[in-house]
């Protein structure tokens, strides 16, 4: 499996199961929030967190649905998502694994979806929307969660690069425009979209990931050598933090 794009994301974010549990840029957020404040409305009998990560939208979603499936390629994020549940007193979190693009699960099993800085890991970003919308019942809610890219070439570059240098299993942080039309090529109806600013601290940004010195310096290079317009729209900072959109897209399975 190591050979495998999906080999590579379990290689890569297995170890650090834990720093991405206990990570503040992933357990808080203006998205979070808002996401939780959508499923309290829904109350859904059963929800997917789809990437579950360090399972942070599964905590938020199963304090207002009946049942929460956490999915996730790596069973050592799992193992952790579980054993935290566990500790927080969240006993209707379930734990599943697989790639987003081929779901376990019966057509129409879940009554709500939410998936949070995935998508740019997907090996196949339609596929994975796809697959989201078989796996919902008609008219059900749906909210995508992820660092979005620039509309314009020089921001979208600089930002492939120095994601790809961070995480060699960053496959690309889509447009606002890709999302949109990706969800409704895939079935979706677009309630709304949100958008967001998010401070990245760089010394925990690489360290989260473990991130090769080699590959750290070449990151920092590449934020040294931008152009006045590329550090200003990342608002790249002396010591290499910077700045990254994020946003949260409301849709409806068709």
């Amino acid at each position: 499996m190591s050979a495998t794009h999906e080999g590579a994301v379990v290689a890569q974010f297995g170890p650090q199961a834990r720093a991405y549990v206990e990570s503040s840029v992933h357990a808080q957020g203006a998205d979070l929030e808002a996401l939780e404040t959508i499923v309290r409305e829904r109350a859904p009998a059963h929800a997917l967190d789809l990437g579950a990560g360090g399972g942070h939208v599964a905590y938020r979603m199963a304090r207002h649905a009946r049942m929460v499936t956490a999915y996730d390629l790596s069973s050592e994020m799992l193992a952790s998502v579980a054993a935290t549940a566990r500790e927080r007193g969240l006993d209707n979190i379930l734990t599943a694994q697989g790639a987003a693009e081929r779901l376990p699960f019966e057509t129409g099993t879940f009554d709500f979806l939410a998936t949070r800085y995935s998508a740019h890991h997907w090996r196949s970003f339609e596929a994975g929307l796809r697959e989201a919308r078989r796996v919902l019942k008609p008219g059900s809610r749906a909210v995508f969660m992820d660092s979005y890219a620039p509309g314009q070439a020089l921001f979208d570059t600089h930002l492939q690069a120095i994601e790809l240098l961070r995480d060699t299993s960053h496959c690309r942080n889509y447009t606002a425009t890709e999302w949109i039309a990706g969800l409704g090529r895939s079935g979706f109806g677009l309630i709304g979209v949100r958008t967001w600013r998010v401070r990245l601290d760089f010394p925990s940004w690489i360290a989260r990931m473990r991130t090769p010195e080699v590959n750290s310096s070449a990151i920092r290079a590449l934020q040294k050598a931008a152009s006045a317009e590329t550090k200003a729209h990342f608002a790249i900072e002396d010591d290499g933090s910077f700045q990254i959109d994020v946003m949260m897209a409301e849709a409806a399975a068709g």
